[in-house]
């Protein structure tokens, strides 16, 4: 069962209820959503519901039927997120965690992990112990295999996931790995599952050759039990009568395992099909369905692997794969970002703007609009996210130090470009450091019980209105009300508490303040994105460096612009973005914006930068991110 306490419990109510549950030999945890403090009871009731409901603190009890407790998502609504190092698994952004099935050597690994991480994987698996079919098969290189999975971490910053298969390597896991793997036909050693339940260090459990859901999620209860919430579900394909693959992957896991459970889940496309040309299809439908990651082996040499080589991707087959995710990801509300660790990294090395070791980042609007969900898709939970009134106040916090990012959008595939950032940029001496783009989907939301039948009025930004301008067209009796940002129109409603008032905004922002979506998706265009940009008062040491942004003026004379274009194409630079905009005071003379896929401050691309300061009458670099 959950109890769910009053908010203004005291602490005196709390050690009352935590020995009352004790006496009675619960397993408890303590846990709190939106503030709201939870305590988990596990075992068997020895009162009934109603005497746990009437203790002082108490506001209600909620009774868990399932089978499993501490996994279920009536024990924790909220997502379970598992860190391993600077890398988060179950949140906004998608962890690619890539290798070979097993180590067979130094230069192997080293080479396979060096790929890899170029493409954007944040997690490196490879085996060291291997369990196999056939005991004359290759068994893998047991400590010496760790080892070498060791020297990868150190070189690369790439986290390790191994598999453990006998709690007597638990001492090797310790001393070498981030990340212990409890393989299929581990999946109900219950012994090796109480054991990396105690190890406390994340564990990715597969699901078993044979196993149904239910006893998937049994086997992560006996992890948890132990004390271990970091637990990482892995659907690897089940075995049935189908022989033109490996496995079946069982897609539909994905949607089911995320209504019965608040743990994180990826998906091993590798092992689920055991067909190279199968994987990669595989593996963008697992995104598409909703999987918080993927595991995809990877072989520089898959004809001489000493295990699993037909099933191994060749590097640039899992590069191209990188990219197919990185379109994929925002349609379903996630990103794939190439610059994970570089980026975390350097922002870990940066020194606080105000000296007190907390980095901030501003962003328009209250929590829970896109403004918001950019900022903590692009930084995690590295960064604190600030609300902040206005895009010029934004500007000013990084400028004068008060915050050390800047979360800002600069163009929307529906309504164009926000002319206004772009000025800011011209008037602000700031770095733009990075970009990310996320897909815009605004929901009906209003007060819990609310019907669209009732509605008289709706509240929202300008700007969504316009991007809403079919739906609202089928209900022209509503009265628009314009609201600052799309998070404060539905503080707005839930204020009011009016059954005649609604808010299009995001989903987060109804799940924030309590309210309730009835309709989604109401925008004309599904195709609906909007890119920002993140500014700061310097470049970020040793950050990721692909694309550069430009500002320049060119003289007043036939073929100026184009000669500047010509540098870039003589160059063989993919020119991105041009955008024009008025020098304000001198009518009729304009800026160019320029957006390009290369790092214009690198040695490499001095001569291109030389060149275009000879052809323009004033040039700004923005920023290489």
């Amino acid at each position: 069962m959950i109890l769910v306490l009053k908010r203004e419990i005291t602490e005196e109510q709390k050690n009352h209820i935590r020995s009352i549950l004790r006496s009675e030999g619960y397993l408890i945890r303590e846990m709190s959503e939106h503030g709201q403090p939870l305590i988990g009871a596990i075992g068997k009731a020895g009162q009934d519901l109603d005497f746990f409901q009437q203790l002082p603190g108490v506001e209600r009890v909620i009774p868990i039927s399932s089978s499993f407790k501490l996994a279920s998502r009536k024990m924790r609504h909220e997502d379970t997120l598992v860190n391993v190092g600077d890398v988060v698994i179950g949140g906004e952004r998608i962890v690619v965690i890539a290798g070979p099935c097993a180590v067979e050597s130094r230069e192997q690994a080293l080479t396979i992990a060096r790929e890899v991480r170029k493409y954007g994987a944040v997690l490196f698996r490879g085996g060291a112990f291997k369990p196999r079919t056939s005991p004359y098969s290759f068994q893998g290189l047991g400590e010496e295999g760790l080892k070498i999975l060791a020297e990868i971490r150190e070189e690369l910053g790439l986290g390790i996931v191994t598999e453990i298969t006998s709690p007597a390597q638990a001492d090797m896991m310790m001393k070498y790995v981030d990340v212990v793997q409890v393989g299929a036909r581990n999946m109900q050693n219950f012994e090796l599952l109480k054991c990396v339940g105690r190890m406390g260090k994340p564990v990715l459990l597969k699901r078993g050759l044979a196993a149904t859901i239910e006893e998937w999620l049994m086997s992560a209860e006996y992890i948890l039990s132990e004390g271990n919430d970091h637990v990482v579900l892995c659907e690897r394909g089940i075995r049935t009568f189908e022989p033109y693959t490996r496995n079946t992957l069982d897609l539909s896991a994905i949607p089911v395992i995320k209504n019965l459970t608040h743990l994180p889940v990826i998906i091993d496309p590798s092992h689920a099909t055991g067909i190279r040309e199968k994987v990669s299809p595989m593996a963008r439908a697992a995104i598409a369905a909703g999987a918080d990651g993927l595991m995809i082996e990877v072989h520089h040499d898959p004809d001489r692997a000493l295990s699993d080589g037909p099933q191994s991707l060749y590097p640039k087959q899992f590069g191209q794969l990188m990219r197919d995710i990185y379109v994929i990801a925002p349609v379903i509300g996630k990103q794939l970002d190439f610059g994970y660790l570089d980026k975390a990294k350097a922002v870990e090395l940066m020194s606080a703007a105000r000296g007190d070791g907390d980095r901030r980042a501003a962003f328009l609007g209250e929590l829970g609009t896109f403004s918001h969900k950019a900022c903590t898709q692009y930084f995690g939970a590295k960064v604190k996210a600030v609300p902040t009134p206005s895009f010029t106040r934004i500007f000013e916090a990084v400028k004068s130090g008060e915050v050390d990012f800047g979360v800002v959008p600069l163009e929307n595939s529906l309504t164009g470009s926000i002319h206004e950032n772009y000025d800011l940029l011209l008037e602000y001496d700031l770095r733009i450091i990075g970009e990310i783009t996320i897909r815009i989907m605004h929901h009906l939301i209003a007060c819990p019980g609310g019907k669209i039948e009732t509605i008289q009025r709706v509240f929202s930004h300008p700007q969504v209105f316009q991007q809403c301008r079919q739906f609202l067209e089928q209900h022209q009796g509503w009265e628009l009300v314009s609201a600052k940002d799309t998070a404060t129109a539905v503080k707005q409603i839930k204020e009011g508490g009016l059954p005649t008032d609604a808010a299009i905004a995001s989903k987060e922002a109804a799940e924030i303040h309590g309210m309730a979506v009835i309709q989604e998706g109401i925008e004309t265009n599904p195709r609906n994105y909007t890119r920002f940009v993140v500014i700061a008062a310097e470049q970020l040491e040793n950050g990721p460096r692909r694309r550069s942004s430009l500002i320049y003026s060119t003289g007043n004379r036939p073929g100026a612009l184009f000669e500047t274009l010509k540098i870039f194409a003589g160059k063989d630079i993919n020119l991105v973005k041009l955008e024009s905009r008025p020098i304000h005071g001198k009518p009729w003379e304009y800026m160019f914006y320029v957006d390009i896929e290369a790092d214009i401050e690198s040695p490499a691309f001095k001569p291109v930068l030389d060149e275009l300061k000879k052809n323009t009458d004033y040039l700004r670099v923005l920023g290489c991110y």
